[in-house]
């Protein structure tokens, strides 16, 4: 199968989806594989390394022109559109439910949209999700600790704290993997933590892992409210699969903080999880609203390109493998959790989900690929 590895073009993007090891891998199993010039820099892997690999570096249109298979990190931008289309099958995190264009995108052009956020191992976990989700919630929590410093308009306050001085209030609304994963690096870092979910086996669960500075409460309105009302930072880490995230945080809530506390939306990648959260960018991550500085970047691990991409290529190589090895079609039909990856295909809708949120009726995968 022909595979490209694109250079990722959205902002303070500087991810790749493949580094040199993996497609020396996908050389080995036979495969073609091109990659754009620089595709590796952000990450601090050169051309030459991909040459070496066995690699066939291009521009862009050459890489989408070849492919059968596109393997990259982020959602196609609006000026990737017009290189969608039929019968090319695009891996890559999609997040259609926060992108309205893009879904309409994909769609016209019955591109085969596999997300990377959608495939579900054995137990039902998203294992290609988990890794951006631990290195979000723990970036989470350091970009937090940046915006409640006094140059950020925040309440000069130190995680911490120092003897005699207490430590900052951290509220983590969401006990999932980035919340898990905030929790346990605020903790770590002596603040005292709050964790919010509605869900009481998970809260029985993160009772019993997380450190003594850490409490969990049950995510009602109130409690909620009350938390909000005492925190120093919030960190919302809400996760609605294939949907939009629900908006738990209201705008009365962060007008309730107190001035110069701080909220990181981590989950803003499907639209964020508070009513004051609007997407921003690496290199102007923050904006003020009633008082509360917020940090909403949308691809937060590109910020540590190096450790996210070798982390995600760890997750997403075996199935590109398994996808070029095997066809699109057999790859999906030999793991369902693979086949709960595919969004769209040949202009059809296929997670219940994304259906569920556009108001029409979805299709099963083989029906559509």
């Amino acid at each position: 199968m022909r595979i490209a590895v694109l250079r990722e073009i959205k902002a303070d993007e500087f991810r790749v989806a493949a580094l040199p090891d993996a497609v020396r891998a996908l050389r080995r199993a036979g495969h073609p594989v091109w990659v754009e010039h620089g595709a590796g820099e952000g990450c601090g892997h050169l051309d030459a390394e991909y040459a070496a690999a066995g690699a066939t570096l291009c521009d862009a249109a050459t890489a989408w022109g070849q492919a059968e298979l596109v393997y990259k990190v982020k959602e196609p931008q609006a000026s990737e559109y017009a290189r969608l289309r039929p019968g090319l099958t695009v891996f890559t995190y999609f997040h259609l439910a926060a992108n309205r264009g893009l879904t309409d995108a994909v769609l016209k052009s019955g591109v085969n949209a596999l997300a990377f956020e959608s495939i579900q191992d054995k137990e039902g976990r998203l294992p290609c999700l988990v890794p951006m989700s631990e290195v979000a919630g723990r970036m989470s929590v350091q970009e937090g600790a940046k915006c409640l410093e006094k140059v950020s308009n925040g309440r000069g306050v130190l995680l911490a704290g120092v003897p005699g001085v207490r430590p900052a209030t951290v509220v983590v609304v969401g006990g999932g993997v980035v919340g898990s994963n905030a929790a346990r690096m605020a903790a770590g870092l002596g603040a005292q933590v709050t964790v919010l979910d509605v869900s009481l086996p998970r809260l029985r669960a993160l009772a019993e892992t997380l450190p003594a500075n850490c409490v969990t409460v049950f995510a009602s309105h109130e409690n909620l409210a009350a938390s909000l009302a005492g925190a120093d930072l919030v960190i919302g880490a809400v996760l609605r699969e294939g949907a939009p995230t629900p908006k738990v945080i209201t705008a009365d809530m962060v007008r309730a903080m107190k001035p110069g506390s701080a909220l990181v939306d981590v989950s803003i990648d499907q639209g964020g999880c508070s009513e004051t959260s609007r997407v921003t960018t690496h290199s102007k991550p923050t904006y003020m609203e009633h008082g509360v500085v917020h940090y909403c970047v949308g691809n937060m691990p590109g910020g540590v390109a190096r450790t996210s991409t070798e982390a995600l290529g760890n997750a997403t190589l075996p199935y590109a493998l398994a996808l070029a090895n095997l066809g699109p079609r057999q790859a999906l039909a030999a793991d369902p959790g693979l086949a709960h990856g595919l969004n769209a295909a040949n202009g059809k809708v296929v997670h219940a989900e994304v259906a569920r949120w556009l108001g029409v009726e979805a299709v099963a995968w083989d029906q559509a690929l």
